[in-house]
């Protein structure tokens, strides 16, 4: 709830509500932007992404899911 009616003008703004972000369990979330470039058109074959562990969640799957290390 902590975005609901915040205009989201620049990078800053998206960072510190993202970063603010808390659970009644304890989580804190940490965000940084990266600036980073990457390269465009990379290309991952059938079998590369079939070795991706991707776990679907039982409420909305198709939108959370887990990727598990190999």
């Amino acid at each position: 709830m902590n975005w609901k009616a915040k205009p989201l003008y620049d990078y800053a703004t998206i960072i510190n509500l993202i970063s603010a972000i808390t659970t009644q369990s304890g989580l804190k979330v940490y965000a940084r932007l990266d600036k980073r470039k990457y390269e465009k058109g990379i290309k991952v074959s059938d079998e590369e992404f079939g070795a991706i562990k991707i776990g679907q969640n039982s409420f909305h799957g198709n939108w959370n899911y887990t990727i598990k290390p190999n």
